[in-house]
């Protein structure tokens, strides 16, 4: 929708005819009396302010009971047009807000009729009542794959009440310098609490919670509802989110149609029969059933998991978000108005979200943000032990807790990965250092030779090519370790690091084999380096392959400015 499609003429940008009233919170349309408004609809019948609904009202107890509707506020007073760059700056945040989802839209929803569109539904006491400016948010993102709307009813179960098939804990620092989504995987076993849950008669039925169960389970099963979700979350992670947001199929594919497409890269081709998904390798711009599908896929990425199937989420997250950061989004008022509508109409918020200012603020707040501030993870998992044939996970306990306490603490992924990578840094140069200096005549090196996971006979093998070839006379074998190590080693006192240098030009060690310490004794009880051959071995005389430093693997993370093709 264009000025033109108001009746208003060529120079009118539409966004210059909403403002911000700063005594109720609402953006409201400015416009002179005398122009017409064809185009922009009007309240739904039984909306507030509607036909046969005064503008103004008394809270309603049941308001807070799924499927009903919060009242808008409908003041008319003049305020002063915001500047281009705050306008700017609205856009922004308000795409930010919903785009993380994946499966949920945003825009700056100015459009006070839009306020008809948005369906709010009860946290039943679940959360921490909303989101606070000056701190930390985390708002719980849940995708469902209820079958619901026009062309979805072929996805399979299409009788199901839903689950919630994609979630999604969003954590944005105080400071809003940072940001990191967390996704939480649908087969993860975890225990569901009982849920407190308000009833559309007015009552509140707790429905009992269960042990050992999917994480999917926590929507739409028994009855639950999105707060039940957020209660499992909070059990789980020691998060409480904030608000929470939900979307079904729908609105990948309008959101994916309003914005005119999102670029995805293919690293191989993907027939996959079950999302419905056929693309060759290579660079695509996709929307609508076809974007939905690409979600959907996991047969013919990865492993074909669920885990693959984040991670295929994760990227077309990212280049979503990058597309509706783009100029070519931000300024295009038509494409943010269907975006306004395309995201209004697929969302439901718990009713501290329930009006077009709140989400406003709250996309404001996470306008600020930086895409490559934010960071996309995963609980860290393993496959449930219990099983025989892997169909679920469990917690990595090893690496879970830390990932928890990074959110619950506001510690930046993405500065510590950069912390991490400086000290990794800094640990290679003092590595590497040990290899720089003079270096001992062979003659003068004194070294005991273990076997600590060679094959048997190595560690005599060895020492004799030390002593025929190298020229290392001064040198005994000391039999067994007495443990088993995968990578040979060589250990020395500070005071003979120019025999260690020596000995590693000789053998082929790598910086990080040679490990300072204390010397031993040889069989004449004196000091000796001590020379552990491990599983990497590869025969006596030949040198080994300069070893990778490179530490374990930790939790896989991306941030949203990066581009990852999915293989």
């Amino acid at each position: 929708m264009d000025a033109q499609g108001r009746g208003r003429g060529d120079s009118i940008d539409p966004a210059d005819q909403w403002v911000r009233n700063p005594h109720t919170g609402e953006y409201e349309l400015r416009l002179p009396t005398s122009a017409p408004q064809p185009s922009v609809p009007g309240p739904r019948r039984g909306a507030p302010g509607g036909p046969g609904m005064p503008p103004h009202r008394a809270p309603n107890p049941r308001d807070d009971l799924p499927g009903d509707r919060s009242p808008g506020r409908r003041g008319r007073r003049p305020v002063k047009a915001t500047s281009r760059a705050k306008k700017i700056l609205g856009w922004t945040g308000g795409t930010l807000a919903f785009v993380v989802l994946g499966t949920a839209a945003g825009a700056y929803l100015y459009l006070d009729h839009l306020n008809d569109n948005i369906t709010a539904v009860s946290d039943d006491g679940a959360s921490t009542g909303g989101f606070r400016k000056g701190e930390a948010i985390n708002i719980l993102l849940i995708g469902t794959d209820k079958r619901t709307g026009e062309g979805n009813e072929g996805y399979g179960d299409a009788d199901s009440v839903g689950h919630a098939d994609t979630t999604i804990l969003l954590h944005v620092s105080q400071d809003r310098s940072n940001a990191t989504a967390l996704s939480i995987p649908r087969d993860l076993i975890v225990d569901v609490p009982d849920c407190p849950t308000a009833r559309e008669d007015g009552t509140t039925e707790v429905i009992p919670g269960a042990t050992g169960v999917r994480f999917n389970t926590s929507l739409g099963q028994d009855g639950r509802t999105p707060s039940c979700t957020l209660r499992t979350v909070t059990e789980l992670t020691g998060v409480q989110p904030d608000n929470f947001m939900v979307a079904d199929f729908n609105a990948v594919k309008t959101l994916t149609t309003a914005v005119g497409g999102v670029e995805v890269c293919l690293d191989k081709d993907i027939d996959d029969e079950k999302s419905q998904l056929n693309l060759p390798a290579g660079e695509h711009l996709i929307e609508g059933d076809e974007a939905l599908a690409f979600v959907r896929t996991r047969g013919s990425v990865g492993l074909g998991s669920d885990l693959s199937r984040i991670e295929i989420q994760q990227q077309f997250l990212s280049s979503l978000m990058r597309k509706l950061k783009s100029e070519d989004t931000l300024t295009d008022p038509s494409k943010m108005l269907s975006l306004a509508e395309a995201g209004t109409e697929a969302l439901t918020v718990d009713t501290q979200l329930d009006s077009i200012g709140k989400l406003a603020d709250l996309g404001l707040e996470l306008g600020r943000l930086d895409t490559g501030n934010l960071t996309f993870a995963t609980v860290p998992v393993v496959d449930n032990p219990a099983e025989t044939v892997k169909a679920t996970v469990v917690l990595d306990e090893s690496k879970a807790g830390q990932v928890f306490e990074m959110i619950r603490n506001d510690v930046s992924f993405t500065e510590v990965e950069e912390a991490e990578k400086q000290e990794k840094a800094e640990e290679a140069a003092a590595v590497a250092a040990r290899l720089e200096g003079p270096r001992a005549e062979p003659a003068e090196i004194r070294v005991r030779v273990l076997n600590g996971g060679a094959p048997s006979g190595s560690a005599q093998q060895e020492l004799t090519w030390l002593q025929t070839e190298g020229g290392v006379l001064k040198s005994e074998n000391g039999g067994n370790a007495g443990t088993t190590l995968a990578k040979t080693t060589l250990e020395y006192a500070s005071d003979q690091a120019d025999q260690a240098r020596a000995l590693a030009d000789l053998l082929g060690l790598s910086a990080s084999a040679l490990k300072p310490g204390e010397s031993a004794l040889n069989s004449q009880g004196l000091p000796t380096m001590t020379l552990t051959l491990g599983e990497d071995f590869l025969g006596a005389g030949v040198k080994l392959d300069s070893a990778s430093t490179k530490a374990p693997a930790e939790v896989e993370t991306s941030t949203a400015d990066e581009v990852v093709c999915a293989s």
